[in-house]
């Protein structure tokens, strides 16, 4: 299974994590994920009564410069660790 399958079978499991995933590791996923897919952040940093976005933005911006390969590496260990967190508890 190459890399790019790998990434992509992840991001569906990311999916069924449970509701108690913490804000912190979606943020952390969801920065991963972009830079995988779209690379370096290309947009302006939402205003401050965007909460939300701005959050998502900064946890892009904080990967900013990680490869395409190195990002999915990096979504996919994040994964299965949470995985095996949901799994524990």
């Amino acid at each position: 299974m190459g890399l790019q399958e790998e990434f992509e079978e992840h991001a569906e499991k990311a999916k069924t994590l449970p509701e108690s995933t913490s804000n912190e590791n979606k943020l952390i996923l969801y920065g991963l994920y972009k830079q995988a897919t779209v690379g370096d952040v290309n947009t302006d940093r939402p205003g401050i009564f965007y909460q939300k976005d701005r959050a998502k933005w900064d946890a892009w911006k904080a990967v900013e410069g990680k490869s395409k390969d190195e990002a999915m590496n990096d979504y996919i260990t994040k994964v299965k660790q949470l995985q095996e967190e949901a799994a524990a508890s």
